[in-house]
């Protein structure tokens, strides 16, 4: 079995806010599971499955601390312009990355380090 990522949570101090931000600029769809303040993210119809949760402190007291992700999308620079304008801060402008693709980092609503890479087609 490969080893794949088949989950991710995005951790948030005030969810509401953050579900309004990845609806607005992404497109996202959440839903209600579980305890309060926790929603399942749909992104797409057989895509990798997702969590909306409020951020908690592991036993050293602080906020969480977790993996970076990237989100592939189709124009980074449509998606830059939509992180300013739902309140997110763009941390590096969209760079080409050769081979690969255009990379955009920013920062959610939340704090959290997010990536928007728009992937060269092969």
């Amino acid at each position: 079995m490969p080893n794949d990522i088949a989950h991710f949570a995005i951790h948030a101090d005030d969810c509401q806010r953050a579900k309004a931000f990845y609806e607005s600029v992404f497109g996202w769809t959440f839903s209600p599971w579980g305890p309060p303040n926790f929603w399942r993210i749909t992104t797409s119809e057989g895509a990798l499955s997702g969590a909306l949760q409020e951020r908690r402190a592991p036993l050293t007291g602080d906020g969480m601390r977790g993996f970076e992700c990237t989100i592939g999308v189709e124009d980074v620079h449509a998606i830059a312009k939509a992180v300013a304008e739902h309140g997110g801060r763009i941390t590096m402008e969209p760079m080409l990355i050769q081979t690969v693709g255009t990379l955009v980092m920013f920062e959610d609503t939340e704090g959290n380090a997010v990536g928007a890479m728009q992937y060269i087609e092969s």
